[in-house]
C-alpha cells in the first residue's frame, strides 16, 4: 500500500474531485495548419508559460498552492516543472523524499510521486498546463560533474511508468531534454529521448504532446524535428545576450518540414545577470522588465504558438535553505509580483482579444520605422482574415504602416502599452495605402503596440 505524509494525504484527498472541473474543450492537439495549438473542439489555445522548473523538490504542497494561484491570478496557464530537476538526485525534497530508491529508474519513490499526484490535480483543478520534464538533462548527457543514470533501456520503462501513471489528466504536456542538447560531441543521446518519449506514447495512446527543452541559444529542431514523437518544437534563446533574434529562431522553425508549431520556452529571465558565464561582469548587470517584454512580444509575434516568461529566483525557488545560482538578486516570494510577471499576462490578454486562428507573421507590413538594429527590431503580424493587424514597437517611433491587406475603408487603431495593459485610442480613421503612426511616448524604454482593426469586425478595446 501507498503510504504518504499526512500533509500529502489531506491534499490528495481535497483534490480528489478535482477531475469535475476539466474544461469542456477537451485536451491539447495541433492545430490544423501545425502553427499554433488548440483544444479538441477547435478552441485556440495561447500558450503563456512561467518556469517552476524546481517545485516538487524545494516546495511545500502549500507553497505550490501559493504559487499557482499567485500564477493563475496573473494569467499563466502552463507551468514548466522538473520531476528530476537540477538537484542532486541524493537530496530530499520538504518531505524528506527522493525521486528514485537507491537512484535507479527502475524504482520510482511512491512518496515522491504522491506529491506529484497532488499537484497534477490541483494544476487541473484550475486549468493550468503542466509541462513537466520527466528528467532534467543531466541524468541523460554526459557532461562534467553529472550523475548519468538513463539509457535507451530504462528510459523506456521510467517513459512507460509515467504515462501509466498520469495518461488520466489532460493537462498535462511531456518535455524530454531539459538544458540539453540532444548530440553532444560525439555521443548520440537522440536514442534515449526518444525511447522514453515512445514509452509514454506507447501507454498514453498518442493523447499527449511531447516536445524538447534544448540547452541556451537553440531550438529542438536542431536535433528531434523529424522524430514522430515532436509534436512541437521548443527554443531556448537564454541569458546570454540582449535582444537575441527569437524572430529568427521562430521563422527558421515555421519554414522546416513537417510543419510543426515552435515557441519561445525560456528566453531572458528577469533579474537574472546577464551572461554570467564562466565570470559575471558586474557592469554587464541584470535583464529587467523592459528587455523580458521586448523577447515575449517578438516571440509570439514573430509566430510563436505562445511563450515562456521566467524570473531567476523563481525558477530555483531560492530561500534561506538554498545555495544561490548564478547571483540572484532576491527570493522568491519576493519576485513572484516583479514588473515583467504581471507584464506577461498582458501579452495574453492583447493575444486573446482577436481572433487567434491562423495569427500570420508578416513584416511587410512596417514600410518605413523598422528598427536598424536587434534592439530596435519591430515585429508585425495581421489575422488570418485580414481584419485586424498588431505591430511591436521595442523603441517608441514613428513607423508608416502598409494597411492595403486591411479590407475595409475604415480602420480603427489603438496604441497598446505593454508596460500597464492600458489603451489609448487613436480613433477611426480613413484608410489609406500606407499611414503614419507616431506613439505616444517616445524613445529607448518606451515600446508600443499597434493595434489596427477594420471598423466593420466590431473589436472591442484590446485593453485590459
Amino acid at each position: 500500500m501507498l503510504r504518504i505524509s499526512l500533509t500529502a494525504i489531506i491534499v490528495f484527498s481535497i483534490l480528489q474531485t478535482s477531475s469535475q472541473s476539466l474544461k469542456s474543450e477537451g485536451r491539447l492537439r495541433v492545430s490544423a495548419d501545425r502553427h499554433y495549438l488548440e483544444y479538441e473542439n477547435g478552441q485556440p489555445f495561447f500558450w503563456l508559460g512561467d518556469t517552476g522548473w524546481q517545485l516538487f523538490s524545494r516546495l511545500t504542497l502549500p507553497e505550490i498552492k501559493m504559487y499557482l494561484q499567485n500564477r493563475l491570478n496573473k494569467g499563466f496557464n502552463v507551468i514548466q516543472v522538473c520531476i528530476m530537476g537540477e538537484d542532486d538526485l541524493s537530496k530530499p525534497n520538504r518531505y524528506g523524499q527522493t525521486p528514485l530508491v537507491k537512484n535507479n529508474p527502475l524504482k520510482p519513490n511512491e512518496k515522491y510521486f504522491a506529491m506529484v499526484d497532488s499537484v497534477a490535480k490541483l494544476c487541473l483543478q484550475k486549468n493550468i498546463i503542466l509541462a513537466l520534464v520527466p528528467t532534467w538533462g543531466s541524468k541523460v548527457v554526459r557532461l562534467p560533474g553529472n550523475n548519468v543514470i538513463f539509457d535507451s533501456v530504462n528510459a523506456y520503462q521510467f517513459g512507460r511508468w509515467l504515462a501509466i501513471r498520469y495518461k488520466r489528466f489532460p493537462n498535462i504536456i511531456w518535455m524530454m531534454g531539459g538544458d540539453v542538447p540532444a548530440v553532444k560531441d560525439s555521443a548520440d543521446y537522440v536514442p534515449v529521448w526518444r525511447n522514453m518519449a515512445n514509452g509514454i506514447r506507447a501507454e498514453s495512446k498518442n493523447k499527449c504532446l511531447i516536445t524538447y527543452h534544448p540547452n541556451g541559444y537553440r531550438s529542438s529542431s536542431e536535433w528531434v524535428h523529424r522524430e514522430q514523437w515532436l509534436d512541437f518544437n521548443m527554443i531556448q534563446t537564454s541569458h546570454g545576450r540582449h535582444d537575441a533574434p527569437v524572430w529568427e529562431f521562430i521563422s527558421k522553425d515555421r519554414d522546416l518540414s513537417p510543419t510543426k508549431p515552435t515557441l519561445d520556452g525560456e528566453p531572458n529571465y528577469e533579474d537574472h545577470p546577464v551572461s554570467p558565464w564562466p565570470k559575471w561582469n558586474t557592469d554587464s548587470g541584470y535583464f529587467r522588465a523592459y528587455d523580458v517584454r521586448k523577447q515575449l512580444y517578438r516571440a509570439v509575434f514573430s509566430g510563436g504558438l505562445g511563450v515562456t516568461y521566467g524570473h531567476h529566483s523563481v525558477w530555483q525557488f531560492l530561500s534561506e535553505r538554498e545555495v544561490v545560482i548564478n547571483y540572484a538578486d532576491r527570493g522568491w516570494v519576493n519576485a513572484l509580483d516583479r514588473p515583467g510577471a504581471w507584464q506577461a499576462g498582458y501579452l495574453r490578454k492583447l493575444i486573446e482579444s482577436r481572433p487567434m486562428k491562423g495569427r500570420i507573421p508578416d513584416n511587410n507590413i512596417v514600410v518605413k520605422g523598422q528598427g536598424n538594429s536587434f534592439a530596435s527590431h519591430v515585429e508585425a503580424y495581421r489575422g488570418s482574415q485580414n481584419n485586424y493587424a498588431m505591430i511591436y514597437i521595442p523603441v517608441g517611433e514613428t513607423i508608416v504602416v502598409n494597411t492595403r491587406f486591411i479590407k475595409g475603408e475604415k480602420l480603427s487603431a489603438w496604441w497598446f502599452n505593454p508596460k500597464d495593459g492600458s489603451v489609448t485610442a487613436v480613433g477611426i480613421l480613413p484608410r489609406n495605402s500606407e499611414m503614419e503612426f507616431s506613439p505616444p511616448t517616445m524613445g529607448n524604454e518606451n515600446d508600443w503596440v499597434l493595434v489596427l482593426d477594420d471598423t466593420s469586425a466590431n473589436f472591442n478595446s484590446p485593453g485590459k
